[in-house]
């Protein structure tokens, strides 16, 4: 949890029920590859491939959305725009790779929304829930995305 002075756009949506299905479409934003790609964030479109992490964590999401180093921290939306996941991680493919003698192709994690509120509620943080509803375009959950997201550097 960050704390920064002022306020976004916008602020995120929790869906908490129903909880997220296998091979739901998803909607994740970010600013993957700072200094490389577009510094007004990235868009990328993918699914639910798991309902859990790594060693069956319960905590996560497995997503095929593409993500990225910058990706992390970023809203993993469904296609009402509610936050359903938060980008965590990616497999280390090069790792994979020698071991399993294949390059593993978008996977990459992202913690629960039920974890985060978990986390917001032992902190008496409060925040809004929705359910699936109304289905958006893309572009018009990407704008919802991009208005509740800032780019956080960590500079060396």
């Amino acid at each position: 949890m960050l704390k920064a002075d002022g306020r976004g756009e916008a602020t995120a949506t929790l869906r908490v029920s129903p909880s997220p299905r296998n091979g739901e479409a998803i909607v994740v934003f970010g600013f993957p590859l700072s200094g490389l790609l577009a510094s007004s964030g990235n868009v990328t479109i993918g699914n639910i491939t798991a309902l859990a992490g790594l060693r069956d964590d319960s905590r996560q999401l497995q997503i095929s959305a593409p993500v990225q180093p910058g990706n992390s921290g970023g809203p993993v939306l469904d296609m009402s725009g509610n936050l359903i996941g938060i980008v965590v991680s990616k497999l280390d493919a090069l790792r994979v790779a020698q071991v399993a003698a294949d390059i593993p192709q978008n996977i990459n994690f992202a913690i629960k929304s039920s974890t985060a509120v978990n986390f917001l509620d032992a902190r008496g943080i409060a925040y809004s829930t929705g359910q699936p509803g109304k289905e958006f375009s893309i572009p018009d959950i990407a704008e919802q995305a991009k208005a509740m997201s800032v780019e956080v550097r960590c500079e060396r």
